[in-house]
């Protein structure tokens, strides 16, 4: 049997509650039982569970316990955090987009090439399906290599993953606060965030923010933009401070 590792993130059904806990089915492991206790619920404690848990409910859970002998798998809610939730739920979510345009290809191609023979090589080579199609366009048909693909299902898998597959977007955003002491502080201000994009948040604080499409050339730009904002304000009697926002 495969078992799921010890730390790691899943998508769990809640199947049935119990005054002590509650066994879930695990998505990911064709449907294996785990069992989550009631002190692995939430951080404090409980006096009734079924304040926090359904029936047929989904969870993001994290795996603190494997039993092989036993057949027992013990999960926590309590212990996955919110970024962890989210980059579970996000990671599932460009799956469940990937299986659909994968088959939308095959589908489209007209071939003969079995999805899910194909799932299985490409997860062969990949972490996920997602990123595999993000390299077919990026690199086109060199990401075919290895992959049993007719030429007519390469071709619509080229076409699909760039009209798709959206390149990710990075966002940056700092805050400048800024207190200028010269007579014409709001005028020296104002030509200082000439040209910036900018987003007055009060108080003196200004938002910058910068996109591109990767972290990398998002920061560069920010960067540029506080650059371009200390320059304007050389020679005035002014306070200048940047932090990133939470």
């Amino acid at each position: 049997m495969n078992y799921p590792e010890q730390g790691e993130l899943l998508i769990a059904t809640v199947k049935k509650i119990m005054p002590y806990g509650a066994f879930l089915t695990l998505e990911e492991y064709d449907g294996m039982e785990a069992f989550m206790h009631i002190s692995e619920v939430a951080p404090r404690w409980i006096k009734n569970i079924h304040e926090f848990l359904s029936e047929r409910q989904k969870l993001v859970v994290k795996v603190h316990r494997i039993d092989r002998e036993k057949g027992q798998v013990d999960v926590s809610l309590k212990r996955v955090n919110e970024q962890e939730k989210k980059n579970k739920l996000e990671g599932k979510k460009r799956e469940t987009r990937a299986e659909k345009l994968l088959a939308h290809a095959i589908k489209n191609s007209k071939s003969k090439v079995d999805f899910e023979k194909l799932k299985v090589q490409v997860l062969g080579q990949y972490d996920e399906l997602y990123g595999f199609l993000e390299d077919v366009r990026d690199s086109g048909g060199d990401a075919f290599e290895g992959l049993d693909v007719d030429a007519p299902l390469k071709k619509e898998l080229l076409e699909t993953a760039q009209k798709y597959v959206k390149k990710p977007i990075a966002e940056i955003e700092r805050v400048i606060t800024l207190k200028c002491y010269e007579n014409d502080g709001v005028e020296a201000v104002k030509a200082a965030f000439k040209g910036v994009p900018a987003h007055y948040l009060g108080a003196g604080r200004y938002m910058v923010r910068s996109t591109a499409e990767d972290y990398k050339k998002a920061n560069k730009d920010i960067d540029n933009l506080i650059a371009k904002v200390e320059k304007g304000l050389k020679g005035k009697d002014c306070e200048f401070s940047v932090e990133e926002e939470k």
